[in-house]
């Protein structure tokens, strides 16, 4: 019905060793950061071959690639050549890893589509699109700050090789949409998934908090009192409702646990038993 993948690089061993420790706990494939030693460019062709070996030896295929913009993504159109660059590179080393899928963010959608900062990300989303499906693969956007109808208008003209990476928990720790409502608006644009789990203790502006967090990043984000992300099932997520949502909508893909914590390596191996325990209620 689904299938459970790992960050690898949220086990905190180092790459390599993180997909053996993907394999270990249970896991069928791995998302990988684009980032430092496995940055499309500058990683080495040596390292590149390990990692794929390394992957194949282990069992685990490349579920998606992590290909984050950082700050503002494509919000603003100076950089975004730059940007656009980098994503291709992504693009290029996920086809060489049988990957087909890259995750990223790209700033916050506006709702009204005058504002000209949705041209802005509309198009430079279009161009990753088509480079992204001239090689069989999709630019998958991370749900987060706007709304999923919003996201998925703009997803929708954008065009082809462009798609959505859905993190319930992200919708629910900045209230920005119905989690599970979300599933049945996004549809079939959902390609990928994040299994992430959060509370959400007051409501906050969506667009203000995501603008803060790409100025302060993960640890302005961990100093917030606004929300806190949990273990798997720890949180405020209906996990059997949200599997089902992703069945009704025909998504089959891959459950890949984010836990964006230090030492979080022990929370991911209890998180593949508890998506396992979740699917197996889902079947009986």
């Amino acid at each position: 019905m689904f299938r459970i993948g790992t960050l690898a690089d949220w086990f905190g061993v180092g790459l390599i060793e993180g997909i053996k420790e993907s394999e270990k706990c249970g896991a069928e494939g791995i998302q990988v950061y684009a980032a430092e030693e496995f940055d499309p460019r500058k990683v080495s062709k040596e390292f590149l071959r390990e990692v794929k070996q390394t992957a194949k030896d282990h069992h685990q295929v490349f579920a998606a690639l992590c290909g984050d913009l950082g700050g503002y993504g494509f919000e603003k159109a100076e950089g975004n050549a730059e940007r656009l660059d980098y994503i291709r590179k992504v693009v290029d080393m996920a086809q060489y890893l049988d990957c087909h899928v890259i995750t990223t963010h790209i700033g916050v959608v506006p709702a009204d589509k005058s504002h000209p900062r949705y041209r802005i990300m509309c198009d430079a989303m279009a161009e990753a699109g088509r480079y992204a499906a001239a090689h069989d693969c999709f630019i998958a956007v991370e749900t987060g700050p706007e709304k999923i109808t919003t996201l998925s208008e703009l997803i929708d003209e954008a065009g082809e090789g462009v798609a959505i990476n859905y993190d319930p928990a992200n919708l629910l720790m900045v209230n920005a949409d119905d989690p599970i409502q979300g599933v049945y608006d996004a549809g079939s644009r959902i390609v990928h998934t994040h299994a992430k789990d959060g509370i959400r203790f007051f409501d906050v502006d969506p667009e203000e908090h995501y603008h803060l967090f790409a100025e302060g990043g993960l640890e302005w984000s961990r100093q917030q009192p606004c929300a806190e992300e949990t273990p798997l099932g720890k949180g405020q997520l209906d996990w059997q409702k949200y599997l089902r949502a992703l069945k009704d909508v025909g998504f089959d893909g891959f459950l890949t646990i984010e836990r964006e914590v230090t030492n979080g390596a022990a929370d991911i191996v209890m998180a593949v038993d508890f998506l396992k325990e979740q699917i197996s209620r889902m079947r009986s």
